[in-house]
């Protein structure tokens, strides 16, 4: 049963459900699990937030909730996880989960190359034999969720129908855990985001990989992929029914606007919203045969105009935001300075206010040495002001200053 009380009466032990005010303004990633740690409990009351909601289903009722002797605060205690879930994952910077996630980015390259190959005769995947990929990106992910993300971004428009299966399944994971769903939920979710696209195997490839825009007639057809994708993970042994409810709805708005059926509102589940939006994300950011992706913090900004239009869940959509950052890793900004910067890190605490490397003065038209600023810390006398486009700049070395010369080229290696 949900409860709304004051921050002033949260305690230890509750089950924190959702903060009031808006949603850049608490200092958590994350806005529901139980409050154990009494440097969260500190941050909370200091932040701007003076309403939340509590769960007494999962966890103690005002009440119920006197503060506990110091000796038994466990402040470091994990929170109760599935049995088929595996050991946590220690959290690394993304300077250091790089290598992992561009090793990563080629293995599973290949793998799900092999998979919509087979898909394209009538093959369903195997669903064990994706979940060890699934489990690599899963953790990849826990461990820095910007890495892997960012480096299926990078996809060349060859590439774009299987990479963006891999790059949704770590969108996924990293809402899911936004969400605060466990890992087994979380990896379930990665699972849905692989298998989301499996139609497009089936697709008309003239049609799919067409450079210009498509005839109505031609829309039409790629409007089916959702159901061809379906009928083909159905006849797959022990297909997840997350999977085929991702891949049959991923395409429908809450605002009923969407194929295959019109669906709205209530009729959609949590899981099909959340693919709905990492689907979009991914697609708007990469290369395709008629476009140039666009910038992560563009894409943010669009897709928070296209939510509050019906196209997305308002709810999934901020909690998608706040997994990724209101500016991503790799996004281009332009700082009070003068100085334009690309996001290299997000902010622990601050959405809004990530790490950034400052490499270029607009006010000499030049470039300058690249220096790492933490735009979350107090002492930082800059800050961001803009976004800014880099088909507008033509930055050549954007990419390379955020993920660095070696992670970049493994992650783009020939298969």
């Amino acid at each position: 049963m949900l409860k709304k009380i004051s921050v002033d009466e949260l305690r230890l032990g509750m089950h924190l459900h959702e903060l009031g005010g808006k949603w850049v303004d608490h200092p958590f990633w994350k806005s529901k699990f139980v409050l154990r740690d009494a440097s969260e409990l500190a941050q909370l009351r200091d932040s701007g937030v003076r309403e939340c909601w509590i769960d007494v289903s999962k966890g103690l009722d005002v009440a119920a909730a006197p503060v506990p002797p110091a000796a038994t605060i466990q402040t470091s205690a994990p929170l109760p996880t599935p049995t088929s879930a595996p050991k946590p994952v220690a959290a690394l910077a993304l300077s250091d989960e790089l290598g992992r996630a561009a090793a990563l980015v080629n293995r599973s390259r290949a793998q799900v190359t092999s998979m919509f190959r087979e898909a394209s005769m009538g093959r369903a995947p195997h669903v064990e034999a994706c979940m060890p990929l699934v489990a690599d990106i899963a953790a990849s992910v826990w461990r820095n969720p910007g890495a892997l993300v960012s480096l299926t971004r990078l996809k060349t428009h060859d590439d774009y129908s299987y990479m963006h299966s891999v790059a949704v399944c770590a969108l996924m994971v990293a809402l899911s855990r936004q969400l605060g769903q466990d890992e087994a939920q979380a990896r379930e979710a990665g699972l849905a985001g692989l298998l989301h696209d499996m139609g497009k195997a089936l697709m008309p490839q003239d049609v799919l990989s067409k450079p210009g825009k498509l005839t109505a007639a031609e829309y039409d057809i790629i409007k089916t992929h959702p159901l061809r994708g379906h009928e083909l993970l159905k006849g797959g042994a022990a297909t997840p029914a997350v999977s085929l409810d991702v891949c049959l709805h991923h395409h429908e708005r809450p605002d009923g606007a969407g194929y295959p059926f019109g669906l709205s509102g209530d009729a959609l589940s949590l899981a099909a919203r959340m693919g709905a939006v990492c689907d979009v994300y991914d697609a708007v950011t990469s290369n395709r045969p008629y476009k140039t992706g666009w910038d992560p913090a563009e894409s943010i900004a669009a897709m928070s105009g296209w939510a509050k239009l019906g196209q997305f869940d308002l709810m999934v959509f901020a909690a998608f935001v706040k997994s990724m950052g209101a500016y991503p890793v790799g996004a281009l900004v332009r700082m009070r300075s003068g100085r334009l910067a690309v996001v290299v890190e997000q902010s622990s605490t601050q959405v809004l206010k990530p790490w950034v490397k400052v490499f270029y003065s607009t006010k000499a038209q030049m470039p300058v040495p690249p220096e790492l600023l933490d735009t979350s810390d107090a002492r930082c006398s800059d800050h961001i002001v803009a976004r800014e486009s880099n088909a507008t700049w033509k930055f050549p070395q954007l990419d390379e200053l955020w993920a660095g010369r070696e992670a970049l080229a493994a992650s783009t290696s020939p298969r």
